[in-house]
């Protein structure tokens, strides 16, 4: 992943006990995205979680959905020892893994899937690290897996709130590569990758989770 000069409210996580970071967006959706994965998750099997983060929600869902073996990934090592720490004691989580999402081939480096799950991370990259991201998710899935990707989004190529538009300026001022994408941009990435959309899901605080399908061969 290139490293990029982010607005300051693009990632923001704050220290916590030991080694464990708070983000506080993840403590507020936690919750409410827990309760839409465990909508489409398996009733066992593997689950990857992309760019885990500080760890909250990777911590939350495998208590929630203690039959999956969930596996956290991140790119920084401080991150990865927050997932850690949010991990200890919790069975079904394996340590997380060194992992960038937006490089080609890294698919291969994994057991294959039944979930794949990426939280706030679209809007943080450019297009064709999001091209990537989308094929090397689907190649990592088992046929009839799920992948679900949450975040900010255009509908129909506009912004559709005064917040949004804020954020997604504020983006492209530091990089012009990256910033929203749009939902049907998304949709037929999707498509085009052998991932049918099942569901575009309308989330708290004008945020959407689309849905997809891994298509049986």
């Amino acid at each position: 992943m290139k490293k990029r000069n982010l607005p300051p409210n693009a990632s923001v996580a704050t220290e916590g006990d030991g080694s464990k970071l708070i983000a506080p967006a993840a403590s507020r959706n936690a919750a409410v995205l827990c309760d839409l994965i465990a909508r489409f998750a398996p009733p066992s099997g593997r689950a990857l979680e992309l760019a885990s983060g500080t760890g909250q929600h990777i911590s939350t869902f495998a208590q929630r959905m203690p039959a999956l073996a969930w596996q956290p990934s991140e790119v920084t090592a401080e991150r990865r020892a927050s997932i850690d720490a949010y991990a200890r004691g919790i069975p079904n989580i394996s340590a997380a893994v060194h992992l960038d999402a937006t490089v080609q081939g890294w698919h291969r480096t994994l057991a294959q899937q039944d979930m794949v799950v990426l939280i706030n991370l679209l809007h943080l990259i450019s297009l064709p690290e999001t091209k990537t991201l989308i094929s090397e998710a689907a190649c990592v899935l088992n046929a009839d897996g799920h992948l679900v990707l949450y975040g900010p989004f255009k509908r129909d190529g506009h912004l559709t709130s005064e917040g949004d538009q804020r954020f997604h300026d504020a983006l492209i001022q530091q990089d012009p590569e990256i910033g929203y994408k749009n939902d049907a941009e998304i949709s037929a990435l999707l498509t085009a990758n052998a991932l049918k959309l099942v569901e575009i899901v309308q989330m708290p605080a004008n945020n959407l989770a689309f849905i997809a399908k891994k298509v049986g061969i």
